[in-house]
């Protein structure tokens, strides 16, 4: 997986390929999908959620241009499986997730598994953890349709957000950096998520 779909494609951050590496891919997925863990493709996991393919959670999270000091906020705790990445390579994780069962089975495999560096909360993603605020990364594991302010408000200076940003259909997955007052964004590659549901995302209908 690491070699051929990873480090092939052009991924060369060493802690990131060894998160990828050391991270067991097959305890994230449901039982029935265990011989697809590895393949090249996003695969559904419970409630209707999805976890990504193996290249964009290592795009994504080389795309963080993560230090060993950074403490990192993501958004969509999902199967667990990009928080363990984030775990290997970051200091502090924060993880928000609005459906409860999801991140319950989530923070009971990272604990099995040793990752005892990640802070769980169950609510709207769209409006980040300002109690824990700044974080020097956000990640967005789900689609929105523009740019949450309040995710911008707690990066520090000098921080970076990557997220996939369009309409329902498709997005572009995007790194955001702040710098001073401003913003630079820089567009990455066509993708597909499901919905950032929330107050600054999509209406929970």
């Amino acid at each position: 997986m690491v070699n051929e779909q990873i480090r092939a494609r052009g991924i060369s951050d060493e802690r990131v390929l060894w998160a990828m590496e050391t991270v067991p891919r097959e305890r994230f997925v449901l039982p029935s999908d265990a011989a697809e863990a590895f393949s090249d493709r996003a695969l559904p996991i419970a409630l209707g959620q999805t976890i990504s393919q193996p290249y964009v959670v290592a795009s994504m999270t080389a795309g963080l241009n993560l230090q060993p000091g950074h403490r990192v906020l993501e958004i969509g705790t999902g199967s667990g499986y990009q928080a363990a990445i984030l775990a290997r390579v970051a200091r502090e994780i924060y993880t928000i997730e609005r459906v409860e069962p999801l991140q319950t089975a989530a923070r009971s495999l990272l604990a099995l598994l040793g990752i005892d560096n990640v802070s769980y909360r169950i609510g709207d993603g769209s409006v980040g953890w300002p109690e824990a605020a700044p974080f020097d990364r956000i990640i967005v594991t789900a689609a929105a349709p523009t740019v949450p302010p309040s995710l911008l408000e707690q990066l520090v200076d000098g921080g970076r957000l990557v997220i996939p940003v369009g309409n329902e259909r498709e997005q572009t997955l995007t790194i955001i950096e702040r710098i001073g007052k401003k913003t630079r964004e820089t567009p990455q590659y066509p993708c597909r998520f499901v919905k950032l549901l929330g107050r600054e995302a999509w209406p929970d209908k």
